[in-house]
């Protein structure tokens, strides 16, 4: 199944993929159950951040199927050679969408924003590994301005005659910056994985 994600369900999207993902499959494991969670997990928003920052630096998205509105940083940040087409991410992550918009009787539109999201420290150790991976990408020539993690990925470990990624790159430099961000987003991973049994996400 598939749902459109937006301003008002994000948050819940990313706690949907990061409960999924972020608990390695294993012959102990792999028979537990995802079952509908316990209303626990409502209140606790360094959860919902955390799952939010997993989800950001561990999905397959590619700019080439549409507008890329998953990346995390300003173009400032990463010394970008040109203007995002969205900026959406980085906006909400800063505070700055709106998330409500009403309509009263007399027409007066009222918005509620988007709170700027405060992240845990083992969320922003993640965020200082990616935007390192981001600014040595955007420090290469004929990037693509608005490229996914994957397409990252996908420029510096190049593809294979069967148009399949190369599990290695020869930029010793990459190789050194997605080694740190796979470990930075295992120990949030980590992190997330006692709530995910503790909310009953998941059941052994």
């Amino acid at each position: 199944g598939q749902f459109l994600i937006n301003q008002k369900n994000v948050k819940y999207a990313c706690i949907y993929f990061a409960v999924r993902k972020c608990i390695a499959a294993t012959w102990l494991n792999d028979r537990d159950q995802f079952l509908y969670p316990n209303e626990n997990w409502e209140k606790d928003i360094a959860f919902h951040n955390d799952c939010l920052a997993y989800s950001l630096f561990s999905n397959s998205i590619q700019s080439e199927y549409g507008t890329n509105h998953w990346i995390p940083f300003t173009e400032y940040e990463v010394d970008s050679k040109g203007k995002f087409e969205s900026n959406f991410m980085s906006k909400y992550i800063a505070g700055k969408i709106d998330t409500e918009i009403t309509f009263d009787l007399f027409g007066k539109v009222e918005k509620e924003k988007q709170q700027p999201i405060i992240f845990s420290a083992e969320a922003k150790t993640l965020f200082e590994a990616g935007k390192k991976l981001w600014q040595h990408y955007h420090a290469q020539k004929d990037v693509n301005v608005n490229a996914s993690l994957y397409d990252i990925r996908s420029h510096f470990q190049g593809r294979s005659d069967k148009d399949r990624m190369n599990s290695k790159s020869e930029d010793e430099t990459y190789t050194k910056l997605i080694a740190d961000l796979r470990e930075k987003l295992k120990q949030l991973g980590d992190k997330i994985a006692p709530k995910v049994y503790e909310y009953g996400f998941l059941k052994s």
